[in-house]
């Protein structure tokens, strides 16, 4: 999962009654709540600096190690807006417990991995056990604390995601390089042990249960054919290079055209019958939310740029684990720098902040790739150009979201959110897979450092090709924007 995605959900519901803790135990809730928003982001983080270190001590494949990142965002997408419901309909604190153990195992499962397989195993657990855990997090802030101290709490809660971006290069790259008590690569997943079960405990201790007065059902035949069809794709994508792209890769790309039909029928086939579907069709009928979706999924394809850039660094340039993790920092500075900027732009920009957002993106990666072509290796300009890129990358995701949830009633706003932050994991999938591809298949059989730096090179050229036609769209999206009409509770 990408380190601040999930603060554009928000499963609480109207009719949802408020439980607010106790005197003295609304502290000790907040840090259960925050400390299970931390540790997403600093496992997506850790894992992509970790890679090399992985792929040396298992022998795994260029596809595994694809598939260790996407598999992750596509659990968490498919999974997420049925972890929402669940917590509704059994509890939020009982659900976030139940995801927060779930992590903890299969951490555990990860850190003893005997082959890129079984690792790949474990982070498909992980993203499951993200999707029922992280909903409840929201959720339960919305419910348990008064309007009065959301504010001030939200304010933490964004926090929480730019520090744990940076404590999880720079740690991480930590661990791999010190070795602590012998361990190498497994000591990122065993981080999470101390700390997930420390926040079981607080949560038993001091997050009161709380869920609505209704809950929407759980469209289990949606989660399945969704789940089947991001497989069809991200696996032949992954594995189809190394194996020479025999014909069940073509066959399997083919068949997730008629599978994500299945898909669409069958969630228009429970609506008509006034079932509670995972994605509700009706809301694409809005050209906002339909434009705001691809613009979602082309945005959060610069996964592709956290996968290859610490292997770029490690293998090309034989930096250590910790050089690579710093020199990440300018990117995830601007990444906090850029919400709080967005706040500022949009008071002079209106919705055209978002375009400016992908002017910075597009800017960014497009100077990051001509510093590298003239230099051919990081300096000065390579990196202001990650902090412009971080800019637009903090700036572009508030605002595509305010943006186009802004257009949905507010009887649809939840629903809309976590089709938003799901698309948003569709697309990490993808750019892991279908950019970060390209970057393997030049490296294949890399011998120097300049075959690496032309990979890198290729990959950040295609990131920044891309965000500028999502700068054009994004116009399109802000003119549509303007004067569109709500849609219809």
């Amino acid at each position: 999962m990408k380190p601040d995605t999930v603060a554009t959900q928000d499963f609480a519901h109207a009719a949802t009654r408020a439980v607010h803790p106790p005197d003295g135990r609304g502290v000790g809730t907040l840090v259960v709540l925050l400390t299970g928003a931390f540790l997403s982001p600093l496992d997506y983080f850790i894992v992509n600096l970790a890679l090399p270190a992985i792929r040396d001590g298992l022998h795994a494949s260029p596809a595994e190690l694809q598939l260790i990142v996407s598999v992750y965002t596509s659990a968490f997408a498919a999974l997420l807006v049925t972890g929402g419901r669940l917590g509704d309909l059994f509890g939020r604190r009982r659900l976030f417990m139940g995801g927060m153990a779930g992590f903890v195992l299969a951490s555990l499962l990860c850190a003893a991995a005997p082959n890129g397989t079984t690792l790949v195993a474990g982070r498909l657990l992980q993203g499951a056990s993200a999707a029922l855990l992280v909903p409840q997090i929201l959720a339960t802030i919305r419910t348990v604390f008064p309007k009065d101290r959301q504010a001030k709490v939200m304010s933490l809660y964004g926090f929480v995601f730019g520090f744990a971006s940076v404590v999880g290069q720079v740690g991480g790259g930590a661990l791999i390089t010190w070795r602590p008590f012998g361990l190498g690569w497994p000591s990122i997943f065993l981080i999470n042990v101390p700390v997930g079960v420390l926040a079981l405990v607080g949560a038993w201790r001091f997050v009161p249960e709380n869920r609505p007065a209704h809950g929407a059902r759980v469209d289990g035949a949606g989660v399945a054919l969704l789940l089947v069809s991001l497989a069809l794709v991200i696996y032949p994508l992954a594995q189809g290079r190394e194996a020479g792209w025999p014909a069940w890769t073509f066959v399997s790309l083919a068949a997730s055209v008629p599978a994500l039909a299945l898909f669409v029928f069958a969630e228009h086939r429970l609506q008509r019958r006034g079932g509670d579907p995972l994605i509700d069709l009706a809301l694409l009928r809005n050209p906002v939310f339909s434009i705001g979706l691809v613009l979602a999924f082309c945005f959060y394809c610069d996964s592709a740029f956290f996968l290859t850039y610490g292997i770029y660094l490690q293998s090309g340039l034989h930096w250590s684990p910790l050089a690579a993790g710093v020199a990440i920092f300018p990117f995830g500075a601007g990444a906090i720098l850029g919400p709080l900027m967005s706040v500022r732009w949009a008071r002079v920009l209106g919705n055209r902040v978002l375009t400016a957002g992908f002017a910075c993106l597009a800017a960014g990666f497009a100077g990051a790739t001509f510093a590298l072509v003239h230099a051919g290796a990081p300096s000065p300009l390579f990196y202001v150009a990650l902090l412009v890129a971080g800019v637009g990358h903090g700036v572009v995701l508030p605002s595509v979201v305010r943006i186009v949830i802004g257009e949905m009633a507010p009887a649809r706003a939840g629903l809309a959110s976590g089709v938003v932050t799901s698309m948003l994991q569709i697309g990490s999938a993808f750019g892991a897979t279908a950019i970060g591809g390209v970057f393997f298949a030049l490296t294949s059989r890399a011998t120097s450092s300049a075959v690496y730096a032309h990979a890198y090179e290729i990959t950040i050229g295609i990131i920044a090709a891309l965000f500028a036609a999502c700068l054009l769209l994004s116009a399109v999206l802000v003119a549509r924007a303007h004067g569109a009409p709500r849609a219809e509770g």
